[in-house]
C-alpha cells in the first residue's frame, strides 16, 4: 500500500437502516422511505455528526486509545 493509500484508507463509522427509523416513525411512514431517501438521510446524518461533535469525539477517543497503549491497557 502506497503512502497516500495508507493515509486515505477509509474505516466505516456507522450506517443507518430502516430498522433504525422504528424509534421515531410508524411502519407506514417507514415504507415511504425509498433507497434514495435513505441515502439522503445517511448523508445528512453524516453532515450533522461532522457539525456536532465528530471532530471533538475523534480527538477524545483517539487520545483514549493512545493513552491506553501507554498504560498497557486494552482498547
Amino acid at each position: 500500500m502506497s503512502g497516500t493509500e495508507w493515509w486515505q484508507k477509509p474505516f466505516p463509522i456507522t450506517s443507518v437502516c430502516r430498522e433504525d427509523l422504528r424509534r421515531f416513525f410508524s411502519q407506514e411512514e417507514i415504507e415511504n422511505f425509498d433507497d434514495g431517501d435513505m441515502e439522503y438521510l445517511a448523508s445528512k446524518m453524516s453532515d450533522a455528526y461532522c457539525d456536532c461533535g465528530y471532530w471533538d469525539d475523534l480527538e477524545i477517543i483517539g487520545r483514549y486509545i493512545l493513552d491506553g497503549r501507554k498504560e498497557g491497557g486494552d482498547k
